[in-house]
């Protein structure tokens, strides 16, 4: 296996990932790990009130399910990575609306670029996040830098 990430991985989309359930109690342990107070959070009638049909998640909590997706293409063989290299850049999140618990989402992973630059490997990643009726419900942008040796 190479140690240097494959370049022409850039623009690949791979086969959407399995849908993911998203649950009240998902939601509750990831604000409080991540201190997030809201009571939007944790209380569906404060959640109903401010006019959602449950308790929303933060926007960051769809870092858990893009990281499991990003695995396809980190763990694929001819991708050419070395985890134990890989430094975290940038993540950014975009919602079309927020997400709530009942939600079924579906993840598809595309490779957006993988430029090689002093050494490194600069690589952006993308996931869009769709409901079970395929709509667009979220994007998370990821940006990985693998060091060279």
């Amino acid at each position: 296996m190479s140690t240097t990430p494959d370049p022409s991985f850039a623009g690949r989309t791979y086969p959407a990932g399995p849908a993911s359930a998203v649950t009240a109690e998902q939601i509750a342990a990831f604000a409080a790990a991540t201190g997030a107070t809201s009571p939007l959070h944790t209380d569906p009638e404060a959640a109903r009130a401010a006019g959602h049909r449950d308790v929303v998640a933060p926007p960051t909590f769809l870092v858990s399910l893009a990281q499991r997706t990003e695995a396809a293409y980190i763990e694929d063989p001819a991708a050419g990575i070395d985890f134990s290299r890989v430094v975290h850049g940038e993540e950014r999140f975009a919602l079309a609306r927020p997400i709530v618990a009942g939600d079924v989402l579906v993840p598809t992973l595309t490779v957006e670029s993988v430029r090689l630059v002093g050494g490194n490997a600069m690589i952006t990643t993308s996931v869009a996040m769709a409901d079970e009726q395929g709509e667009h419900v979220a994007a998370v942008r990821s940006s990985l830098v693998v060091r060279g040796e």
